[in-house]
């Protein structure tokens, strides 16, 4: 046999009282337009490199050795050879690398691409 039992709901305080009249700042999208631009930009030079690593097997044996090596510097200098322009923070260990393309806006960092590359696994 069932019986029903009435239910309750207990509302926080504060969600029966919110200010539903808050006022917002006005919005200014210029940094979000300026971010959005710079993204594009690093979306091409990131294109640049993943076509580096799909087209030339050489180039890839050469990142991938001095990636095992944990040679940081060599695997800059390979990247910087591509010809991108961005700041890019490279990690390095035996089984891949990660690269950060970082950009800045008025000395703001707005956008940050991250691509992470595997060889083993």
């Amino acid at each position: 046999m069932y019986y029903w039992y009435p239910v309750y709901y207990y509302l926080p305080h504060s969600y029966l009282f919110r200010n539903y009249y808050r006022q917002f700042p006005e919005v200014d999208p210029g940094l979000l337009y300026d971010s959005a631009n710079e993204t594009k930009k690093l979306m091409k030079e990131v294109s640049m490199v993943l076509d580096r690593f799909a087209s030339s097997k050489e180039f890839d044996e050469q990142v991938m050795t001095a990636a095992q090596e944990s040679n940081v510097e060599e695997v800059r200098r390979l990247i910087q050879s591509i010809g991108i322009t961005a700041d890019v923070d490279i990690q390095v260990n035996p089984d891949g690398l990660r690269l950060d393309f970082v950009s800045r806006v008025n000395d703001t960092k707005c956008c940050r691409l991250t691509v992470a590359l595997r060889w083993n696994e």
